[in-house]
């Protein structure tokens, strides 16, 4: 049997087999490309969280030493029948001191007696005020009583502390023998709010703060940015020069550094205006012209992919321009914009140049009750104790770096659930 096909067709087979090969190759080695970008990634994102939670889970925990107080109502000077005034007045670090004394009482120098002073917080004084303020039969008694232990001490609990000298840890260790140390869940860092002291620094304050910023953030960015870009896409005139002006403009704010935002607050919102530093109303105000452009963006998106048969049908059928586009339009675009703000408000979230700039810097301790009291965010507050140089304030920065991630975890998770939960296919 001869073979029939000529050498030239056979020679073509050949070159087009050959190049679909390379091309195959290509196609895998890309593929392969691609997923060794996905486990890089992941595997530094895993480190990264790892490294953070690390970091932060002594920031949830707390040790307590349990001292004997002695309420002498003649050390205090005052007793049972003393009005509030006079009970608040006392001073309580005398009651605080002594049962430090009578456990150690060895202790003699002064330099000692400063230091063993300093095994528990310096709130120990008010808690024992608070106590007998609520409870004023407690004078003329002997309590048990848990302190919060010096950010120092706990350390050394936790994993040795360098600083303290050897009779400092002497001191620590027959606490702990006596069982007078006991570890507990850190309720300070979600019920107090900032301090100098790294023992007594919550979150507190900043979590509020945050929550007001936030809120009103969505409050005024979400109807001026789905109001503009109903506008932009549905009522506008087409090919006109100040709508092109307006959207470039909309597109150059999208990629404007925000401490530009930052620097537009404070020569408008309060140099101009007179609105109050660092409160979450001049925040709110700066984050919302940051976040504008993001939802604006994506509500058009939205907007532009509901299909033109929806407005067809409906204005066939008799509606109106305005019933068209807020009876159907909107009502389908809305998961796409619901989208957009949430991941608009998680930017907002994280934001901290701007902030910096309108003065939510400074240092609150209160915790803020409306949107014109100072305050904190998070993001900020993250910033303030990363400054610190208390080793205890590493541990607390990376609790809140770790909160503020399940925020924007569960912002993010939010809007992908409120994406499947109503989008709908053509």
């Amino acid at each position: 049997m001869t073979n029939l096909t000529p050498p030239a067709t056979s020679a073509t087979t050949e070159k087009v087999k050959l190049g679909l090969q390379k091309r195959y190759s290509r196609e895998k080695r890309f593929r392969w490309y691609g997923i060794i970008s996905i486990v890089v990634s992941l595997f530094f994102l895993i480190v990264l969280l790892a490294d953070i939670t690390y970091k932060a889970l002594p920031a949830f925990t707390h040790h307590y030493i349990q001292l004997d107080i002695d309420f002498n109502a003649e050390k205090l000077g005052i007793s049972a029948q003393s009005t509030p005034e006079q009970l608040r007045r006392a001073d309580y670090s005398i009651l605080v001191n002594d049962a430090l004394i009578k456990q150690f009482p060895n202790v003699t120098g002064r330099q000692e007696k400063r230091a063993l002073k300093n095994i528990v917080s310096s709130n120990a004084p008010y808690r024992l005020q608070a106590m007998v303020l609520e409870n004023p039969s407690l004078l003329g008694t002997k309590q048990a009583i848990w302190f919060l232990s010096n950010d120092d001490s706990d350390i050394y609990y936790k994993d040795g502390n360098e600083r303290l000298k050897p009779y400092e840890t002497q001191w620590l260790d027959t606490l702990k023998a006596e069982g007078r140390v006991d570890n507990r869940f850190n309720s300070t860092l979600f019920t107090n709010g900032d301090s100098r002291e790294p023992e007594q620094a919550g979150i507190l304050s900043a979590l509020v703060g945050s929550f007001f910023t936030i809120a009103l953030t969505l409050s005024l960015s979400f109807p001026i940015g789905l109001a503009a870009a109903i506008y932009l896409e549905e009522f506008s005139p087409k090919n006109n020069f100040w709508v092109d002006l307006i959207e470039v403009n909309i597109n150059n704010l999208a990629a404007v550094p925000s401490i530009v935002f930052g620097l537009l607050g404070l020569a408008v919102f309060i140099q101009f205006f007179g609105v109050p530093r660092s409160t979450p109303l001049v925040g709110s105000l700066v984050l919302t012209l940051i976040t504008l452009p993001t939802i604006i963006i994506a509500s058009r998106a939205a907007i532009k992919s509901v299909p033109p048969s929806i407005r067809e049908a409906a204005l066939g059928l008799g509606a109106s321009k305005v019933q068209t586009v807020f009876h159907h339009v909107v009502p389908l675009a809305m998961p796409g914009v619901l989208t957009g703000t949430i991941i608009g408000m998680a930017h907002a979230l994280g934001e901290t140049a701007p902030l910096l700039m309108i003065g939510m810097v400074a240092f609150i301790i209160d915790v803020p009750s409306n949107l014109t009291d100072p305050a904190a965010v998070l993001p900020v507050q993250i910033y303030l104790w990363a400054d610190s140089p208390e080793r205890a304030f590493v541990a607390k920065t990376s609790a809140a770096i770790l909160i503020l991630l399940v925020f924007l975890v569960c912002m993010n998770l939010l809007a992908v659930i409120l994406r499947k939960r109503f989008e709908r296919r053509w």
